[in-house]
């Protein structure tokens, strides 16, 4: 410590670095000490502490009457808090909220803030105050010897270091602060899962963190918000003492509304439905109707969310306010406080719980000790007493006959100076009172104190026993059920810009120069739409304004356009190319628009192919991604749609006639590559463009094919395909003279619409 810079004295100088270093360091363990961190003792920072301590000196014990809390405001910044009177009372306001302290330490009467507005308290000359029962766990041993007192900030009087607190009060009721360079962020807890704990530790010393855990499940707010955290979560930020956990808002369905009857803890329903309202003004909710806060005395949380309609999923809603609004909360956790060492330190569940027994168990060592030596004092007295009585004239006569009594009756009776001082001080009425019977009854009572008391502190089984005796009293008259359940929930998902938007049905039409627009509807003829001069209609598909068109051009590329915000068909459109990034002079040989769950035949006309998802085909980028790898000279077919239903069948033919129907199901699901063969076509022939796949359908055993050649048609139904059935990847069968020359083939299922 030689080297520490030392603060100047009369002539002394130091260099204005070090005194600033000297000083401010002081200052940081004065804030991390003495203002901003628990003591893991009581679980009190000196503000609290001295509160507490304040409020028994007046006597305002949990059966006192209530008294003004601007006087013990008074008494604590005059006698032992030389700060501001508005963060004492601040400090005080805190611990008589029922919504902030799991068990609070102060009874307040009058306006003491609301859960909506903590901080919409009285002023302290309108409020009343006194402590609640559950603070005399901390404050019931203070007079016996059990903890070391410190002169107060002026010297003139003592006050207690810590309180003797006969529970865990640190995970009891946490607490937040920030001094320098670290904080503590500790969370509340259920008074019977930490005595039960405790118990164990006190019973089993080498219990591990995850026994420990089977009695401490989780934090236990002063809210009924659920605790969506995991119990690997839980468990890790205990064993490291740093990490964060979730609370979620309770909430149920009544008459087709949302009832949000349970918020997180220091959450305010009247920013949540804040936060809720400007979604639904930035056009952000369309989902949401109305919303309405009837909280009450009855209800003291009622918030009621109307959705638009009985067809909104309420589940998928709320998991979207819980993760755009207050509905849902994280909670830093750092368990960051004063050991018994007297050092600040970020320590695990089981670390606390081992040190506040080594405190409980030094208190109570000390408070038994203190009791014995009380007990050993009287029975000194009572042994003069007795002696007293024995020689009662005599001892009479000298007191009346010498001048300094006291020397002679220890000379006469061997009394020592404490017992003649004793028999001096008793009052004659008190002499003629004195019974031999009554002090030998007092004697034998205190022999067994005294002996009880010896045993005790010589035992440490009688001690454990003894603290888990008095842990249990303490869980019986305070403990509680746990306030906050621990729920597996999903995880929640804000709606993606897509899913909010409207689901209006749409049809998208593309022309043949790569022009794009949006019809409302259906029912729309895209043949009959105006287009450019020179140009006209391409491809066209039906879908809802909610879902993303699919283009895939002639290289096999597919490309994602979302459709909510398309130009509409009155127009003529804007070209493509402005909203994604094809390769120059690449044709579009298909539109897709559907869920993207939707299952399709993806295949080239040099007869391979693969069934494949929508989901799989949308790309993020404008550039799209390769989906259909495309053998040399080939080209990408028009896709089929899969529909729904078993046994489905896919029906190729090709330009020489050849048409060859075989189950769906041999054919492999791949989200993209090249396929497997569906028709056999010699890869020379294809190169050439003399012979290709002309088209494919899929079928289900109720559809039925149409092929088209010229101004002919073919209908045959599932059954009229025997001929045409076999192996994938063969050549096919022909098809009658006059329709061997197919255009295109055509699956119509019956519950097509």
């Amino acid at each position: 410590m030689s080297d520490m810079p030392m603060l100047p004295e009369e002539d002394e100088s130091v260099s204005l670095r070090d005194y600033a270093e000297k000083a401010y360091l002081d200052y940081s363990m004065y804030v991390i000490l003495d203002r901003a961190l628990p003591n893991v003792g009581d679980g009190l920072k000196p503000v609290q502490r001295r509160i507490i301590y304040a409020m028994s000196e007046l006597g305002l014990k949990a059966s006192a009457k209530y008294k003004k809390s601007a006087r013990t405001v008074g008494d604590v910044i005059g006698k032992f808090h030389p700060h501001g009177d508005s963060a004492a009372y601040e400090a005080m306001v805190l611990m008589a909220q029922p919504f902030s302290y799991r068990y609070p330490l102060v009874d307040g009467q009058g306006n003491w803030g609301s859960a909506d507005d903590p901080k919409s308290f009285a002023a302290m000359r309108y409020t009343e105050s006194r402590l609640t029962a559950y603070a005399d766990a901390l404050l019931g041993e203070l007079g016996q010897g059990t903890v070391d007192w410190v002169p107060n900030f002026d010297g003139t009087m003592d006050e207690p270091s810590v309180l003797p607190a006969q529970v865990p009060n640190v995970l009891l009721n946490g607490t937040t602060g920030i001094a320098v360079g670290m904080a503590t962020d500790i969370p509340p807890h259920n008074l019977r899962e930490v005595v039960s704990a405790t118990i164990r530790l006190l019973e089993y010393p080498k219990s591990t963190l995850d026994e420990l855990c089977e009695h401490i499940q989780a934090p236990d707010f002063p809210t009924q918000a659920e605790i969506i955290t995991p119990r690997d979560e839980i468990k890790a930020f205990y064993r490291s003492g740093r990490g964060s956990i979730k609370m979620r808002a309770h909430w149920r369905k009544e008459d087709g509304a949302i009832i949000v009857d349970a918020l997180p803890h220091q959450v305010s329903g009247a920013k949540v439905l804040e936060q809720i309202a400007a979604q639904m003004q930035a056009k952000k909710l369309p989902l949401v109707n109305d919303l309405r806060d009837e909280s009450d005395h009855e209800n003291p949380t009622r918030l009621v969310i109307v959705p638009k309609s009985n067809r909104v999923d309420i589940d998928a809603l709320m998991l979207h306010l819980f993760a755009t609004t207050d509905l849902e909360r994280s909670y830093r956790i750092n368990l960051n406080l004063i050991g018994n060492n007297g050092r600040p330190g970020v320590k695990s569940l089981d670390a606390i719980l081992r040190e506040w027994l080594e405190f409980r168990t030094e208190t109570v060592r000390r408070r038994l000790q203190y009791r014995l030596e009380k007990v050993l004092k009287r029975l000194h007295l009572l042994e003069g007493y007795l002696i007293a009585y024995l020689n009662i004239d005599e001892v009479i006569h000298i007191i009346r006959t010498e001048d300094k009594p006291k020397p002679v009756l220890m000379q006469r009776f061997g009394l020592s100076d404490a017992q003649a001082e004793a028999v001096l001080e008793l009052k004659l009425r008190n002499l003629a009172k004195l019974e031999e019977m009554k002090i030998r009854g007092e004697q034998d009572e205190l022999e067994k104190e005294r002996e009880q008391l010896e045993l005790t502190l010589g035992s440490t089984a009688r001690m454990r026993t003894l603290i888990k005796k008095e842990l249990l009293a303490v869980a019986e008259q305070f403990g509680d059920e746990r306030s906050s359940p621990l729920v597996a929930r999903e995880e929640a998902k804000a709606f993606s810009e897509k899913e909010l938007m409207s689901t209006e049905p749409i049809t998208v039409v593309l022309s043949e120069k790569g022009w794009i627009r949006a019809a409302k509807g259906h029912d729309i003829d895209p043949t009959s739409l105006s287009y450019k001069a020179g140009d006209n209609f391409n491809l066209a598909a039906a879908g809802r304004s909610n879902q993303s068109a699919i283009l895939i051009d002639s290289t096999g590329r597919a490309y994602t356009l979302p459709t909510h915000n398309l130009p509409s068909a009155r127009g003529q459109g804007e070209p493509v190319t402005g909203r994604i990034s094809p390769p120059p002079g690449v044709g579009f040989k298909a539109l897709l628009l559907g869920d993207e769950r939707q299952k399709i035949l993806l295949a080239s006309d040099a007869g391979y192919g693969f069934v494949t998802e929508l989901g799989h085909l949308m790309a993020k980028n404008k550039a799209g991604k390769a989906i259909l790898n495309l053998p040399n000279g080939s080209e990408v077919l028009p896709p089929a749609q899969v529909p729904p239903g078993d046994d489905l069948l896919v029906a190729a033919v090709s330009t020489e006639g050849r048409l060859l129907v075989f189950p769906l199901a041999d054919l492999p699901e791949l989200a993209r590559g090249k396929g497997n063969k569906i028709l056999s076509v010699p890869s020379a022939r294809v190169k050439s463009r003399e012979e290709m796949v002309k088209g494919i359908a899929v079928l289900t055993q109720e559809s039925r094919l149409v092929l088209h050649a010229g101004k002919r048609h073919l209908t045959l139904k599932v059954s009229e395909l025997d001929h045409y059935r076999g192996e994938r990847g063969r050549r096919g069968s022909k098809l009658p003279r006059g329709l061997q020359n197919v255009d295109y083939l055509v699956a119509e299922h019956p519950d097509a619409t």
